[in-house]
């Protein structure tokens, strides 16, 4: 017994020992080292990690990484943006070197859809993007900029040189009639969606209007171009019938950077700029221009010189020359911008935290500047067996812009170029005796706007079953805006006898608060060849704006100006608490069969408080489809041929960007008082029948990628057909009213042709030549408008034409007879007058637009450039053209003046006083010409610094140019910009060094 005892008690140390070797083999750890390469070079910058751990290690710049293991048999993981993920199974290895292979394809390409993700390759809509590597190229302040010439069907166009300004984007045209000039709303205007959170569109200043065209403040303004990790647009129905009332124009989509797994990474971005006007306008030097002067007076038959014509009477020096575009609007401004950001994280949680400065001068002079401050952050948590995830970004920005009240631009190109000096000997405003109206006395009154903004969106998702996912969304939008306009006494000439019991100082404050909820599920079904992808949510936004002015007229001293309460009169305009709320149910179903048939379908269903009784609900919905037919078996194999897909959509989407309120019955208060009470005057009628304009869309498109998407191709036709216009309907005079606010069966069409080439010209090991073009033809009319000719609509719009069009008067040359502009007399009543003799019609809208851009590499040397070019008819300088001859200075093409011996001049004979003729040319044939241009956009060069045994993982010294040349046959300022007497876009020189440790 004893002997058997000891046998077992053997056999079991035996096993326990063996079951202890072999925990401890199974949980030993090891050290895996390796390379990582690429067509033999090596790849920086890739994730390595064991698949279900959280250690992740990342390749330096030989491609070399060393990663801690685990287990009997662990999986491991490479992962690089720009390549596909490799996943290899160990074994006992203990190194393991890796080609990445080629790069990613084009189905590989995830795009962001809004409520949900797509690829590229199984897409049914039309979605534009440009990364956050194109946004960095450029040295601009707002990321519309950036997108300029970059994306098909987007025209972007930036409405003024001066910080802090508005654009104006347009998505596959204009669907509306509501622009700013004929309602409070610009009813063209896309949906801003940034990291979830809809934020409003562009912001209408109360005091801005004389220095930023069209008063308007754009909303991304607030967020640092570096602080963006993408810039997409959602296009067609399939795309924007999942946002309802708010998408007819277009989803604005933009999401911020996040961190990635990986060490710890501390980056710093730092950049100076100078900037400049552009303009090829040429105009009159004082010999050109005094003999101008003196030919009007002779053309009046005055000898004796006026003594208000300083100019020509010996007041003023009449051999004075002076540059004044140089002088006032000649300045540099300068742009300096810093970014500092940490970032890193494991395999389940990465953050990123970013802080910016941004400091701009204006080319004004003087003091005036633009500031922003952001600090912006990201958190993202999935778990190890990835059924929950959560993230969270938020964004903080102080806006503070300082300008000048109103822009003296249009005093630059009209200044007599004869006219005194701006200061005297002591350094003050030069007034010349009373005898000149100095244009720097406009530096005295100021502008300011003090802009505070945060953001939040917070997303938590778990699948709560396999395959069923439960997802919240939420997010809200503070933002504080307050402005002050300022006009002191100094401003005016000392002989007016001015103090500072007259100066003026406004202020007004607008707050509004945002919030939105948007509860989710998906469903996530396959089976064989069968794939069905299943999305219900809802949406709840709730919006408040509260702002409210006061006034103050004349004050003590001028010190006391920033202090309405030290005013002697104070005038407090209305207070007023607006709010909006929003609800809808949105769906999608997409459905796949063996990953070559694709059937997208979205509804929505919308509510919203700024309609009436009748009509507070609305339903928009999609359909979209997608035949991947480079995947069929006859194509399959095709040596030519790498990607096909055939799609199209057809749906509606609508839009409620109206401002609130405009259905009810409203009041203001007046300023009239009876019996010692201030009385209400009534604003608006009451509409219980107003409701949503509709916007149809249909699409149809061919995408095609060629020699293993070395040359990629898509072409695309749209039409949209926008109704139910909300415009003013005409009242008659009895009932009080001009108009009321009312559906109009009007309706617009916009089509057109888009195409888009991308090619990977030339890739080598030292060498790489990537090629992008696109270009749009877009296509707008006015199909109907029922009792069009009755209304005073007449004069702006004709049935089958486009809804950009202008009625002018035919220009028919100069009458021998009298010296003045002649023009054809429809009505032949004798006389030319507005509307019967304005008839004839010009289109200045654009005819096509794009842009041509190119990446070459060579080893550490990086160059890009981009090219946009447009093709329109635009509004030229004749529109603003001063009667030729009197103390104004013009163009040089002012001189081919009509004569006896030049009978085929443009321009009348010299006059020394204003001409009502000169009126009536301003809107004649003579105003519209070839607006096109041809613009290298940006420029950047770029050596990234070898890093062999430093501190730094990553240095980087770079040069980029903005708005560089300019090729036009364009009369006028600049052939881009369409606001009239506002400072153009600027030229840009920028150096730059960015730094990663």
């Amino acid at each position: 017994m004893k002997k058997n005892f000891c046998s077992l008690s053997h056999l079991q140390m035996a096993f326990g020992f063996t079951m202890l070797v072999s925990g401890v083999a199974i949980g030993q750890m090891r050290t895996i080292t390796g390379t990582v390469t690429e067509n033999n070079q090596p790849v920086k910058g890739v994730s390595v990690f064991q698949e279900g751990k959280e250690e992740v290690a990342v390749t330096n710049a030989a491609g070399v990484y060393r990663v801690q293991v685990s287990g009997e048999n662990p999986v491991i993981i490479y992962r690089h943006p720009d390549y596909p993920e490799r996943k290899i199974t160990l074994g006992s290895r203990i190194t393991v070197n890796i080609s990445l292979g080629k790069e990613k394809e084009i189905e590989e390409v995830v795009l962001n859809a809004g409520y949900y993700k797509v690829k590229n390759k199984e897409r049914t809509g039309s979605i534009a993007k440009i990364s956050a590597k194109d946004i960095e190229n450029q040295p601009v302040t707002n990321v519309l900029a950036s997108a300029q010439g970059r994306m098909s069907g987007v025209s972007i166009t930036q409405n003024s040189g001066t910080p802090g300004g508005g654009f104006d984007i347009q998505i596959r045209g204009r669907n509306s009639l509501r622009t700013r000039a004929n309602s409070e709303t610009d009813g063209n205007q896309p949906l801003y969606i940034v990291d979830g959170v809809p934020i409003v569109g562009n912001v209408t200043s109360r005091y801005g209007a004389g220095i930023l065209p069209n008063a308007d403040i754009n909303p991304l303004n607030a967020i640092s171009p570096n602080d963006i990790e993408s810039f997409e647009i959602l296009k067609d129905a399939d795309a924007t019938a999942i946002y309802g009332s708010r998408g007819a124009n277009g989803v604005v989509l933009i999401t911020t950077k996040r961190g990635k797994k990986g060490n710890v990474k501390l980056s710093l971005s730092s950049s100076y700029a100078l900037s400049q006007t552009l303009s090829n306008l040429k105009m009159m030097n004082t010999e050109q221009y005094i003999a101008m002067r003196k030919q009007a007076f002779a053309n009046d038959n005055i000898s004796v010189y006026p003594a208000n014509a300083y100019d020509v009477n010996g007041v003023w020096d009449s051999n004075r020359y002076t540059d004044w575009r140089k002088e006032l609007i000649g300045n540099f401004a300068t742009l300096s911008n810093t970014q500092l950001s940490l970032s890193g994280g494991s395999e389940t949680t990465s953050f990123l935290v970013s802080l910016g400065r941004l400091e701009q001068t204006t080319v004004f002079g003087q003091d005036f500047r633009y500031r922003t401050n952001t600090v912006s952050g990201n958190i993202s948590h999935r778990s190890q067996n990835r059924k929950f995830s959560f993230n969270s970004s938020s964004l903080f920005s102080s806006l503070d812009n300082n300008l000048i009240n109103s822009d003296i631009t249009r005093n630059a190109y009209s200044l007599s170029p004869n006219a005194p000096a701006l200061y005297d000997a002591n350094g003050n405003l030069n007034w010349e005796n009373n005898t000149f109206t100095n244009p720097v006395a406009a530096y005295e009154n100021s502008y300011s706007n003090d802009n505070l903004q945060f953001m939040n969106n917070m997303s938590a998702e778990y699948e709560a079953f396999e395959n069923v996912r439960i997802k919240f969304n939420g997010g809200f939008n503070y933002q504080t805006l307050e402005e002050w306009s300022l006009r002191p006494s100094t401003a005016f000439n000392p002989s007016t006898g001015a103090t500072s019991l007259n100066s003026q100082s406004s202020k007004s404050n607008m707050n509004r608060f945002s919030m939105v909820i948007e509860p989710q599920i998906t469903w996530l079904y396959k089976k064989g060849k069968h794939q069905l992808d299943i999305l219900v949510g809802g949406t709840y936004q709730r919006d408040t704006n509260e702002s409210g002015a006061i006034q103050g007229i004349g004050y003590e001293s001028n010190s006391f100006i920033n202090n309405i309460g030290a005013a002697q009169t104070k005038v407090i305009l209305d207070h007023i608490t607006t709010e909006y709320r929003y609800a809808a149910f949105f769906g999608r179903v997409n459905y796949q069969f063996d990953k070559k048939y694709i059937v997208n379908i979205t509804g929505r269903r919308d509510g919203s408080s700024r309609f009436g009784s009748n009509n507070k609900f609305a339903n928009f919905g999609a359909v979209g489809a997608a035949w991947l037919f480079s995947d069929e078996n006859f194509l399959k194999d095709s040596l030519w041929l790498s990607f096909g897909k055939l799609r199209g959509s057809f749906g509606s989407s609508g839009s409620d960007n109206i401002g609130d309120y405009q259905y009810l019955n409203t009041f203001a208060t007046s300023t009239l008082i009876y019996n010692g009470t201030s009385g209400l005057s009534p604003t608006k009628l009451f509409n219980p029948d107003f409701s949503w304009e509709r916007t149809v869309k249909m699409e149809a498109a061919l995408e095609l990628g060629l020699f293993k998407n070395r040359l990629n191709m898509t072409a695309a036709y749209y039409r949209n057909r926008s109704g139910n216009q909300l415009v003013g309907y005409q009242l008659p005079a009895v009932t009080g009213f001009s108009s009321v606010l009312a559906n109009l069966d009007a309706v617009i069409q916009n089509t057109g042709f888009e195409f888009e080439l991308r090619a990977d010209v030339l890739k080598s090991e030292d060498f790489s030549w990537n090629s992008s073009f696109n270009i749009t033809f877009p296509q707008n009319k006015l199909i109907s408008f029922p009792g069009l000719e009755g209304s005073t609509y007449a004069n702006n719009y004709i049935v089958g034409e486009p809804i950009s069009i202008i009625k002018l008067y035919e220009l028919t040359g100069i009458n021998p007879a009298t010296g003045l502009y002649s023009f054809t007399d429809f009505n032949g009543d004798g006389r030319i007058s507005s509307p019967d003799d304005r008839q004839i019609v010009e289109n200045i809208g654009q005819r096509f637009f794009g842009g041509l851009s190119n990446e070459l590499r060579y080893k550490n040397w990086n160059l890009s450039f981009l090219l946009q070019f447009v093709k329109q008819q635009s509004r030229n300088y004749n529109s603003i053209i001063t009667s030729p001859g009197i103390m104004t200075n013009l163009p040089v093409e002012a001189l081919n003046v009509w004569s006896p011996q030049n009978p085929n001049g443009l321009y009348m004979p010299y006059r020394s006083v204003n001409s009502s003729s000169n009126t009536l040319f301003q809107t004649s044939t003579a105003s519209v010409s070839d607006g096109s241009f041809i613009r290298l956009k940006n420029v950047q060069i770029n050596y990234t610094i070898p890093m062999r045994s430093s501190v730094f993982r990553e240095a980087k010294v770079y040069f980029q140019g903005q708005n560089l040349l300019t090729w036009t046959k364009y009369f006028g300022i600049d052939p881009e910009f369409t606001s009239v007497g506002f400072l153009p876009p600027l030229r840009t020189y920028s150096l730059g060094v960015q730094m990663t440790l």
